[in-house]
């Protein structure tokens, strides 16, 4: 069984901008040892900050290569939950990367990140970053 990597937007976007050829190096890697695996908001959010219909395009057939991920019963609770909890203490962080932490356990993947408040997530949350 290959290992699961969910990929987040944070990498796609600088992987597509090939300006860190180390990160593209590690994705080129992990596309062919890993199922990597994107959740749909990840696709809206590439989408939503696609420059033209040319890119727009493009994300649509990218996304064909790889396995897509959507919410199971209770996801966006779950997302709800962690955000409550972490705001508890004093922690802020987006409600998307939550659900996004929350779509990478339900699924038994590791998650390839360049965004620092993951690290935050995982206090409450048991996820394993990629790196």
């Amino acid at each position: 069984m290959r290992d699961k990597i969910l990929i987040d937007t944070s990498v796609w976007i600088a992987y597509f901008k090939a300006s860190d050829t180390v990160l593209a190096e590690r994705v080129d890697d992990l596309l062919t040892v890993a199922e990597i695996c994107v959740p749909k908001v990840v696709i809206a959010e590439l989408t939503q900050g696609a420059k033209s219909e040319q890119e727009v395009m493009a994300i649509g057939e990218f996304i064909g290569a790889f396995t897509i991920l959507d919410q199971q019963d209770g996801t966006w609770e779950k997302a709800g939950r962690l955000s409550f909890q972490m705001k508890k203490k004093g922690v802020t962080v987006h409600l998307v990367d939550c659900y996004i932490a929350v779509i990478a356990d339900e699924n038994h993947c590791r998650l390839f990140t360049l965004d620092k408040h993951f690290k935050e997530i995982k206090r409450f949350l048991k996820i394993e970053l990629a790196v």
